[in-house]
């Protein structure tokens, strides 16, 4: 009796794990997206002149940062985590 109740709380704590690390990938995929974003389109969107990083490369740190990002967001749509 004890077995299945020590089997049923680790099954619950491994979802509470899983779940809480979906959150945390998707909150900070979507903050990456976002800096991604600003960093591309400051001066066209937000109308933001930014001395650093100097013009090609805020595009290509953006673009590394929406990857990055899309990474993020997908591993937590997935849930395929392993401890």
């Amino acid at each position: 009796m004890a077995s299945d109740f020590d089997d049923k709380f680790e099954d619950k704590k491994q979802r509470a794990y899983v779940n809480r690390r979906a959150v945390m990938d998707l909150g900070m995929g979507i903050i990456y997206a976002g800096v991604s974003v600003f960093l591309m389109f400051s001066r066209k969107l937000f109308g933001v002149e930014m001395e650093f990083p100097p013009e090609p490369f805020n595009y290509v740190f953006g673009g590394l940062c929406l990857l990055y990002g899309g990474f993020r967001i997908y591993r937590g749509i997935k849930k395929n985590y392993y401890r």
